[in-house]
């Protein structure tokens, strides 16, 4: 599967959420997520546990860059989430663990996500799922541009990286944060 997506930081958190409220066409709800990375020698892997789909593996590729960026990726139900964990830890080696509370809409086949990380603080996600009927790397393209419009995200407000590695940065120079499992 492929998408294309942006990442910003958000300065009015309820603010966007309104926006987001308004512009959508459907609210999915409120989740609690907690994502457990994996080492891996190319790409990312997480564990992610949701309180509102469920438990899944998730796979993806992506550069880390600022902007719209297309992002291959595969997802996998999980039944087992704690033996998969166990396993994965033991094999590959666990990275760091990102915990957020997100509320997700649509906006045709966009996601958006507005995302409270623990340690990190509010962000914003679109994701444009490409698939048979969105398939136009540069209509989606243009289609994320047109939302980051309609919800005043510029250019400045863009994150090139991955909560896993904005989180990782920040234990690693503030003595006091913790990864969200410690």
């Amino acid at each position: 599967m492929e998408n294309i997506e942006i990442k910003a930081r958000l300065n009015d958190r309820s603010l966007t959420l309104d926006q987001a409220h308004r512009l959508a066409d459907s609210f999915l709800g409120q989740d609690h997520q907690t994502d457990t990375y994996f080492r891996t020698p190319g790409g990312r892997m997480k564990l992610r546990e949701s309180t509102l789909s469920g438990n899944y593996l998730i796979l993806y590729q992506r550069d880390d860059q600022e902007g719209p960026r297309p992002s291959l990726y595969e997802t996998i139900p999980v039944d087992r989430p704690r033996a998969v964990k166990a396993l994965l830890r033991n094999l590959l080696g666990e990275d760091i663990v990102v915990e957020k509370d997100r509320h997700i809409f649509l906006y045709g086949n966009v996601r958006i996500h507005i995302d409270d990380v623990t340690n990190l603080g509010a962000f914003l996600e679109f994701e444009a799922v490409m698939d048979d009927q969105y398939s136009d790397r540069d209509q989606e393209t243009k289609k994320v541009g047109k939302l980051m419009k309609m919800l005043h995200i510029s250019a400045s407000d863009l994150v090139g990286q991955s909560y896993q590695d904005l989180l990782r940065q920040r234990v690693s120079s503030e003595p006091g944060i913790k990864n969200s499992r410690d």
